[in-house]
């Protein structure tokens, strides 16, 4: 089965455009190697040495996953997986 991914507006270029990707489940490690091989430049974006970016906020539905297992939180079917940026201002 599959989980859907939210793609946040400055990343739907890598995605051809699309607000929402699905891919298969399971960790949230293989949900962004399968967004990397659908769609090149989502580690780049998402992953710095091995873990997620510190500006990069990744929630399962309404968990942030940075309070569950990080990229070992495993996604079941039918979830979604929002990707929100960090937002600064001054």
């Amino acid at each position: 089965m599959a989980v859907t991914v939210r793609i946040p507006t400055t990343m739907r270029p890598i995605s051809g455009g699309a607000s929402t990707v699905e891919v298969e489940a399971g960790t949230l490690a293989e949900i962004v190697k399968a967004l990397e091989t659908a769609h090149p430049g989502f580690e780049d974006r998402l992953l710095e040495d091995g873990a997620l970016r510190r500006f990069v906020n990744v929630f399962v539905d309404d968990d942030d996953v940075r309070y569950l297992q990080g990229l070992d939180t495993v996604v079941p079917d039918g979830q979604t997986v929002s990707i929100i940026p960090a937002v600064a201002g001054g």
